[in-house]
């Protein structure tokens, strides 16, 4: 039977623990930072932005306000992964517990692809019943206006024989309108979104696939999956845990045009929300990281996306950042971890299937074949 209520701290500490294994820094961590510096009155103030009642876009809108205020903005050459929870440690957790992981500063298709593992592997460590991914992409401006269009006049056609509930629904909003009729039954042919994707959607979201397909992430394609509002872009996806949503995400690129206008940049998130039970959550140890695993190239970052869970459920002490592309940001980022040790993986490495492990205090370099890696590692930790 799928768990109702989840214990706040069992849910901090299993995303506390995603979040090491596969990229993602907490937001706290990242506003800790900035206490000791004097902040700087933004001269490009957010610009009012209506999101009517998707609470899940308020959320993810709320988010970006606390990234403003902190002056996080990412670059391409060094996007920022990030998690965030709505669980203070020493205080009683809230009725409703939200934990989000967002990927910002990348248009690559890797960054949809961590969220959604991060997501899937969440997920599964707190529900404890079968999980599945379903997946769909809206398209771009461009396309959502041609869908929108599609949609117009499949209402339309459709004009005898539909409830006039449908038919006022789809006067106001013929998103929503399909949403409705999809969930009440009364059509199962509504035009599929992917078949009117832009050239540049068509080959984000074949991107993808090919990420999550490499990656042995398993995914359904849920032609009927919809987002709605200006908020979203591109890709959609849910996580279901039996037959309940317990996650949406999408990418909101235009969104964060509202929070930082003068640069805005590619970004992708996910909202998971739960039953909490009140009571007070402690604060997480630290506990220091041993190994920074750096990798270049696609071939070796499928590799550590699929690693990931290995070196969480071994707890390793590990940490990683997948979506950072320069090997010397990822090296100045184990730098300031101060990882006694780097697991190294380059392309060659990768298609020999080994990784090399350096000692940073001495240089010294081992080879190591990923057959057997977490038992090598282990004899470190």
């Amino acid at each position: 039977m799928m768990r109702e209520v989840i214990p706040g701290e069992e849910l901090l500490n299993k995303s506390h623990a995603i979040g090491q294994y596969y990229g993602f820094v907490p937001l706290a961590t990242l506003t800790g930072r900035t206490r000791s510096i004097a902040r700087v009155k933004t001269s490009n103030p957010s610009a009012p932005v209506d999101l009517g009642e998707d609470p899940i876009a308020n959320t993810v809108a709320s988010f970006l306000k606390q990234c403003q205020n902190i002056n996080c903005v990412p670059s391409p050459r060094q996007p920022t992964f990030i998690w965030h929870t709505n669980i203070a440690p020493g205080r009683p957790v809230h009725k409703k517990m939200t934990v989000q992981f967002h990927a910002l500063g990348t248009d690559r298709a890797i960054a949809d692809a961590v969220v959604i593992r991060a997501l899937l592997a969440l997920s599964r460590d707190l529900f404890r019943t079968e999980t599945t991914v379903r997946i769909n992409s809206m398209g771009d401006k461009e396309t959502r206006a041609r869908y929108a269009r599609e949609l117009g006049v499949f209402f339309k056609k459709r004009a005898n024989t539909l409830p006039e509930e449908c038919l006022e629904c789809a006067r106001r909003d013929v998103l929503e309108a399909a949403e409705l009729a999809l969930a009440r039954g009364w059509v199962d042919d509504v035009p599929s979104p992917t078949d009117h994707l832009s050239d540049a959607s068509r080959k984000r979201f074949e991107d993808l696939l090919e990420y999550l397909e490499m990656t042995e992430t398993p995914y359904e394609l849920a032609r009927t999956l919809i987002s709605r509002g200006s908020a979203w872009s591109d890709i959609c996806f849910e996580i279901m845990a039996g037959d309940r949503r317990v996650a949406w995400g999408s990418r909101y690129t235009d969104l964060t045009r509202h929070f930082f206008p003068t640069a805005p940049f590619s970004a992708t998130g996910a909202v998971l929300q739960v039953a909490g039970e009140g009571a007070i959550v402690e604060k997480i140890p630290s506990v220091r990281v041993r190994f920074s695993f750096v990798h270049i190239g696609d071939e070796a970052k499928r590799i550590s996306i699929r690693l990931a869970e290995d070196f969480k459920k071994a707890r390793i002490p590990l940490t990683q950042d997948i979506g950072v592309e320069s090997l010397a940001e990822q090296l100045h980022l184990a730098e300031r971890r101060e990882s006694p040790y780097l697991l190294i993986m380059g392309r060659k490495e990768a298609l020999e299937g080994s990784a090399i492990l350096r000692n940073r205090q001495t240089q010294e370099e081992t080879i190591l074949p990923l057959a057997g890696l977490i038992d090598r590692l282990k004899a470190f930790a």
